[in-house]
């Protein structure tokens, strides 16, 4: 087994007991159990389990942001319509609640977030002022458009978007809900563009 092999698997099993128990209670001997490996081995791939956390930060926030549409600009210039939108809001769902790396990374987050400073941080960054930046200016694209009425923008994305987070909540917690959910956001956005969407009032 190569080094980059085994420095991968000592990730993925880090991932795994701190998505599910905490990076404070999970101890360099139990990743090392998981591996399959002798806890002096892991010192050859990591200085300290800090430096794991590290590497798994990065990881995982390379992976979300190569996947997600919260990094990509060209969404908004787009002609976009009340399906379209949609669509690519309900496959961006899909794809957070069902990308294991990205679950198990979102979980730690959950888990740790009153704990770890750094954590909060990033957990705050990802899942709250990327995802309000994108819907601000997917809403501001579209009122330049004269698709939807000429409001306030920020809280029209508040409105947009963080109704879809506290779902994508929900599904972490019971996945069996997710065809529940996924109805729930598309009649939201119906209903969004209902009340300020200008094609109609035309």
């Amino acid at each position: 087994m190569d080094n980059r092999s085994t420095r991968q698997k000592i990730l993925d099993a880090a991932l795994d007991l701190f998505s599910t128990q905490g990076f404070e209670a999970t101890s360099v001997s139990q990743i090392a159990d998981r591996v399959g490996i002798r806890k002096a081995s892991m010192y050859s791939h990591f200085a300290s389990k800090q430096e794991i956390l590290e590497s798994l930060m990065q990881e995982t926030m390379k992976h979300y942001e190569r996947h997600t549409i919260f990094f990509d600009s060209r969404i908004a210039d787009q002609d976009l319509n009340v399906k379209s939108i949609t669509e690519i809001i309900v496959g961006q769902i899909r794809y957070i609640i069902h990308e294991p790396q990205i679950v198990k990374g979102r979980k730690m987050l959950t888990v740790e977030q009153f704990r770890n400073p750094i954590l909060a941080e990033l957990q705050t960054k990802q899942n709250y002022t990327n995802v309000m930046n994108f819907f601000a200016g997917l809403v501001k694209k579209l009122i330049e458009q004269g698709k939807l009425a000429d409001n306030d923008p920020e809280i029209m994305a508040a409105q947009l978007c963080l109704p879809i987070s506290v779902w994508i909540n929900l599904c972490d917690r019971e996945p069996e809900r997710e065809d529940e959910v996924t109805e729930l956001i598309r009649r939201h956005i119906t209903q969004f563009f209902e009340i300020y969407g200008t094609e109609e009032k035309q």
